[in-house]
């Protein structure tokens, strides 16, 4: 069961030159804006692809991560034996592998992997390409890079899974007004709004690597 929660943005503008500029949906205030919803979005992702699920015919039972689907951190950063463990784990929990799988990471485990690989071995190449934004998947995975990512006893909390594992629900889109304020001096306001929760799918298809920082 999914629950929406609703999510707002606001900033009232003074100056009337910098107002012009709303018209352009490219401008400085608009991407600050709808970057605020995006990050709001993630937060939702992340949290409920790691949180406790509410399952069942009425969604009444809660269900938690999976501890079977927790990759120990092993006082360790990201490794490629991490990476096998976690793709080890959603083959044996029959995932299909024609189904897309990523991998969320912050910039600090992609530093991680470089660092636990040989200069000289296949891995370090393409994992260095990774790095340099030359390629995106590694091990079945398109990567994510990502600084949101939550923490678990100091640990970072990477997260690997199949498309398909976690579902998104969309109330109601991002949605942009721009508004004078008659109560606020005829300010400007840019106004954003969006109604969205997020659930795991199949316990199956949803792994986390703990990593040390």
């Amino acid at each position: 069961m999914v629950t929406l929660a609703d999510y707002e943005y606001a900033d009232l503008i003074d100056d009337q030159d910098k107002v012009r500029l709303l018209i352009d949906p490219t401008s400085t205030y608009s991407k600050a804006a709808s970057a605020a919803m995006n990050r709001a979005m993630d937060d939702v992702i992340i949290a409920a692809a790691l949180g406790t699920s509410n399952t069942g015919k009425d969604g009444s039972t809660s269900t938690a991560f999976a501890s079977g689907n927790i990759v120990a951190h092993g006082s360790a950063g990201l490794t490629i034996a991490k990476l096998l463990d976690a793709k080890q784990i959603l083959d044996e929990g029959n995932v299909d592998p024609s189904i897309k799988r990523y991998c969320v990471a912050s910039p600090k485990q992609i530093s991680d992997l470089l660092g636990t690989t040989q200069v000289t071995s296949s891995d370090f190449n393409t994992v260095k390409a990774l790095a340099m934004g030359q390629v995106s998947s590694y091990m079945g995975f398109e990567f994510i890079v990502s600084n949101r990512l939550t923490t678990s006893s100091s640990n970072r909390q990477v997260l690997c899974f199949a498309e398909d594992g976690i579902k998104l629900a969309i109330g109601k889109e991002p949605t942009s007004r721009i508004d004078e304020r008659a109560d606020k001096s005829y300010a400007v306001q840019v106004y954003y709004c969006q109604s969205i929760g997020a659930t795991r799918m199949e316990e199956a298809k949803v792994v986390s690597i703990l990593c040390a920082e």
